[in-house]
């Protein structure tokens, strides 16, 4: 069950790489702006946040008796969230580093 959530994953992260490598092509190397990758980041904050609360209504619905509910259901989308969220916690610890190093740097 979890190759699922790690395949689905991915392929969002294929998706937004290709989004991302898109709007550079059409921009030019010169005219992509900090904006877009500041949106970029922002939607996928959203998309992770989206996913936890997803996680956290279905867990909610299960322990309140919902019948519709499975334990699967309620197990994959916690670790969907959960892998989601340590995916964005590494972009960001990658991001922090290199930001560090180019602070860094002598001019």
């Amino acid at each position: 069950m979890s190759d699922i959530a790690i395949n689905q994953v991915i392929a969002q992260m294929r998706s937004m790489a290709s989004a991302a490598g898109n709007a550079s092509e059409l921009a030019g190397p010169e005219q992509v702006t900090g904006a877009n990758f500041s949106t970029l980041m922002q939607d996928s904050i959203e998309e992770v946040n989206a996913s936890m609360m997803q996680s956290k209504a279905l867990a909610t619905s299960f322990e309140s008796g919902d019948p519709q509910i499975s334990i699967t259901e309620v197990m994959v989308a916690s670790q969907r969230a959960g892998l989601e969220f340590q995916a964005m916690t590494e972009v960001r610890n990658k991001l922090l580093t290199a930001y560090q190093e180019i602070m860094s740097m002598q001019v």
